[in-house]
C-alpha cells in the first residue's frame, strides 16, 4: 500500500502539503495540488480517515435522520445530501424512524455513538425528546422542513406560500367549495400550508367548511380514506387540495373507485411533485418543493456550523412553485 511519504515525492512536495489536500485544511495552489492528486491516482494512495480522526477528533462523516424513507419527497432531499456529501469530502450514516419517535431516538442515540461530527434531522415531529437530546449532548444540527427550537440551523420551505398558491390556483379556476386533507397538525409543514388555505379563501370571501377539512398522515391510504368521507357527505366539494402528492395520489384511486372522474367532476391539486406527480391519469396538478436543493443547503449549513460553532444560527426558507397539469379544470362561478 502506498504511503503519503510515496505520494508527497511524486508529487514533488511535502508530506504537510499533501495532507493539507487531502483534509482541505489550508490553501494549496492549483498547480500543487494537481499534482497531489495526480500522484495519489497513479499510487492508488487511500488516505488513513480512521487515524486522521483520531487526530483532530473529527470523523467526516454526518449523521442523517429521516421520518419514513419511502416517502419520496424524502428520497429526493436525500439525494441532495449525498450530492452535497460527496462534494464536501463527507460521508453520511442514515437512519430510517418509519415515523415512530421511539425509533427516530435510538436511531438519534446510534449516530451519535458512532461519533458522527453532526446531524441533519428531518423529526417525526411526534414529541421533543430527538431535539432535547441534541440540545443535552451539543451536537451541530441542522433541522431540514421543520421547525421547532432556536438551537439549531433550520431549512424549510414556504408552506404558507405554497398553502396560498394551490388554494388560489383553484380559486381562480373559478372553484367556491373547495376542500382539503392535510397532514399531522403537530407538523409544521402541516399547518402553514393549512393556513395559506384558509387566509386564501377568507381573503376571497369563502366559506371554510369544518367537513371540508380531513386530517391524513401525509400517506397514501390516508388520502384514500379522506375521499371515502368526503363522499358521504351532501354537498361534495367541486375541487381537493391534497397537502402533499401521496395523499392526492389516494384521493385519484378512491374517485376511480367511485366512478368519478379528474377533473371533469372533481378537480385535484397535491403538493410536492413526486416523480409519480408527473404519471398518474391525469397527470397532477401540484405545487414543487425543492427536494434536492433542501438537501444540498443543509449539508452546506452544516459543514459551516462545524468551522464556525460559535456563528448565530440561521433559518432558510426557500420558495415553492406551481406546476400545472392535467388534474384541475376551469369551471362556471357558482
Amino acid at each position: 500500500m502506498a504511503t503519503i511519504r510515496e505520494v508527497a515525492e511524486l508529487a514533488g512536495v511535502s508530506i504537510s502539503t499533501v495532507s493539507h489536500v487531502i483534509n482541505e485544511t489550508r490553501y494549496v495552489s492549483p498547480s500543487a495540488k494537481a499534482r497531489v492528486m495526480d500522484a495519489i491516482q497513479r499510487l492508488n494512495y487511500h488516505h488513513n480517515r480512521l487515524a486522521s480522526s483520531l487526530r483532530n477528533q473529527k470523523t467526516h462523516t454526518i449523521g442523517v435522520l429521516l421520518p419514513n424513507n419511502a416517502n419520496p419527497f424524502f428520497a429526493k432531499i436525500l439525494t441532495g445530501i449525498e450530492t452535497a456529501c460527496y462534494t464536501s469530502g463527507y460521508n453520511f450514516i442514515m437512519g430510517n424512524a418509519n415515523d415512530d419517535p421511539e425509533r427516530e431516538l435510538s436511531y438519534l442515540r446510534v449516530l451519535l455513538s458512532k461519533q458522527v461530527d453532526g446531524v441533519l434531522l428531518i423529526s417525526t415531529g411526534a414529541d421533543d425528546a430527538a431535539l432535547h437530546l441534541m440540545t443535552e449532548r451539543k451536537v451541530p444540527l441542522v433541522l431540514v422542513d421543520r421547525a421547532g427550537t432556536e438551537q439549531a440551523d433550520i431549512i424549510h420551505t414556504d408552506n404558507r406560500q405554497g398553502g396560498q398558491l394551490a388554494t388560489d390556483y383553484l380559486i381562480r379556476l373559478g372553484h367556491r367549495r373547495i376542500a382539503c386533507i392535510t397532514g399531522p397538525s403537530f407538523l409544521t409543514p402541516s399547518s402553514e400550508r393549512i393556513i395559506g388555505y384558509e387566509q386564501t379563501m377568507q381573503e376571497a370571501g369563502l366559506p371554510v367548511r369544518d367537513e371540508w377539512i380531513i386530517t391524513g398522515d401525509f400517506h397514501q391510504e390516508s388520502g384514500y380514506q379522506a375521499i371515502q368521507q368526503l363522499l358521504k357527505l351532501d354537498e361534495l366539494p367541486t375541487a381537493i387540495f391534497a397537502c402533499n402528492d401521496l395523499m392526492a395520489l389516494g384521493v385519484l384511486c378512491g374517485l376511480h373507485e367511485a366512478g368519478l372522474s379528474v377533473p371533469d367532476d372533481i378537480s385535484l391539486i397535491g403538493y410536492d411533485d413526486i416523480q409519480m406527480a408527473s404519471y398518474s391519469v391525469p397527470r397532477l396538478t401540484t405545487i414543487r418543493q425543492p427536494s434536492e436543493e433542501l438537501g444540498q443547503l443543509a449539508v452546506e449549513r452544516l459543514v459551516e456550523r462545524l468551522d464556525n460553532p460559535q456563528a448565530p444560527f440561521q433559518q432558510d426558507v426557500l420558495s415553492v412553485h406551481l406546476i400545472t397539469r392535467q388534474s384541475c379544470r376551469l369551471i362556471a362561478e357558482n
